[in-house]
């Protein structure tokens, strides 16, 4: 048989807030624990919350990047549910009402591009964080992150692989952070996924039970997880067995996910308005002031980008991966005025110093201004492909400018074709046997030629012309 896979993924983003979202607190990461929870998050009797205004100006921010309606008048719900690090034994969040419906994400898998529709986006309140190391059998509560602000964001069930579903958390990661209501950071728990993931038989419409894969800090352990889910529920079918609708986690050492509870529906957290929250409202004014604030959008610099430096669909993707990369190779495609080049250094020789070196395009130590310049030397015909190399290595090791290096390091292209000429007639004569292979027809053995002149002229020589006077030579 047959099976399709079904995924949907709900993400919970950390909002950009210096404080929490009901209390004046600082949602600052790393502070010892219990030392940024108030009276109001550690829900003492008689205190009450006061909505902070910089977190709905995120939700609104989110709702008008992704084309989604803005409910005007929203409410704050209470979800019911009792563990050690919530004190309030409920969390403060949105259901009936959020804040954002609809909208949708573009993403490129491959060569394919894809919409995604998202369901919603609601605020809500995080919970403390329970801990199990060093307390001798014992949990330790740290309710510092209880009240930090969070958008959680839910797609509609339209990822079909693990592989979509990845390019779909990593087109969101990069629109939160890119709009600037999110750091990101996912390490930190800024940014964290549950995947809802079900099979069925290809071609059924009906939906297969879920079950909810909890509190993903990496893209790697996304798919990873949904690729191991699926074989699972897969190999549970097809063995007579059924699946039944659970929460669980994803055991990265082992690569296989566990069981953690049954999957709880809305009705099991007895939802209801809460009563010391009013309505939000939202008028006109209030958002298009905030419409003000957007930059210019990641799909609307992909398509200027694909216009203005004619690179593809997927390079402009890739280009757009962060304001920062895009705002780096905008920079040294203008200052070459080859954007398609820009392009392919951005992606290849400087990607892959910066993967190497464990270093984001922010840390570069070759700005986007001496690539540019590097590229034009390029394009005027002072820097074959391979001596660019070289000058590129002086960059990153600090050097000095781009011309600097050229003259310091003798790394300027060949230009006088006198000095050519006696490099190849000094190259045939000491190659006689490669030179009657040639003309023998034995194609090989120019190349081999071409590398010896590419040799004695230590790599100055331009490659185009020493392919065309080598050729006249031998014919």
């Amino acid at each position: 048989m047959q099976w399709e896979t079904v995924i949907g993924l709900e993400v919970h983003t950390q909002l950009a807030t210096r404080s929490k979202i009901f209390s004046g607190s600082s949602t600052a990461f790393g502070a010892a624990p219990n030392t940024q929870a108030s009276a109001v998050d550690i829900a003492l009797p008689g205190v009450l919350p006061v909505l902070n205004r910089g977190a709905v100006e995120c939700a609104i921010k989110f709702g008008l990047a992704i084309g989604a309606t803005l409910n005007r008048v929203n409410v704050f719900d209470r979800k019911s549910y009792f563990y050690p690090d919530l004190p309030k034994g409920y969390q403060i969040s949105q259901l009936a009402r959020p804040i954002v419906e609809g909208g949708a994400l573009k993403i490129v898998v491959g060569d394919t591009e894809r919409t995604i529709h998202l369901t919603r986006a609601h605020m809500e309140e995080d919970a403390g964080k329970s801990l199990h190391e060093d307390f001798q059998g014992m949990t330790g509560i740290d309710l510092n992150r209880a009240g930090t602000p969070l958008l959680e964001i839910v797609s509609e069930p339209e990822m079909r692989s693990s592989a979509e579903a990845v390019a779909y958390a990593r087109a969101l990661h990069t629109l939160v952070t890119w709009i600037g209501i999110c750091d990101g950071n996912m390490q930190e728990g800024s940014f964290r996924v549950d995947a809802n993931v079900s099979v069925r038989p290809l071609g059924q419409a009906e939906l297969g039970t879920r079950r909810e894969i909890k509190n993903l800090n990496s893209f790697r352990f996304l798919q990873q997880a949904i690729d191991y889910e699926v074989r699972w529920q897969i190999e549970t079918l097809e063995d007579g067995g059924r699946i039944e609708q659970a929460t669980v986690l994803f055991d990265a050492d082992r690569g296989e996910t566990r069981m953690m509870r049954s999957k709880e529906e809305a009705h099991d957290y007895r939802y209801f308005p809460d009563p010391d929250l009013l309505p939000v409202k939202l008028d006109e004014d209030w958002i298009e002031a905030v419409r003000a604030t957007l930059p210019e959008l990641p799909v609307a610099m992909q398509a200027r980008f694909q216009n203005d430096y004619g690179v593809s669909a997927y390079d402009a993707a890739v280009l757009t991966g962060s304001r920062a990369l895009a705002d780096y190779f905008e920079t040294a495609a203008k200052a070459c005025g080859q954007g398609k080049l820009a392009a392919n250094w951005v992606m290849g020789e400087l990607s892959a110093a910066l993967n190497k070196a464990e270093l984001d395009i922010a840390q570069s130590p070759v700005s986007a201004a001496h690539l540019g310049a590097l590229i034009a030397r390029i394009q005027d015909g002072t820097l074959s492909g391979k001596l660019a190399k070289q000058v590129f290595d002086g960059l990153w090791e600090g050097a000095g400018e781009v011309d600097a290096i050229i003259e310091a390091r003798g790394l300027k292209q060949m230009s006088d074709s006198g000095e050519l000429e006696k490099i190849i007639d000094e190259v045939l004569a000491a190659n006689p046997k490669s030179v009657d292979e040639f003309r023998s027809g034995k194609d090989k053995a120019f190349n081999a030629l071409v590398g010896q002149v590419m040799k004695a002229s230590k790599g100055r020589a331009n490659p185009a012309q020493v392919n065309e006077r080598l050729k006249a030579k031998l014919q």
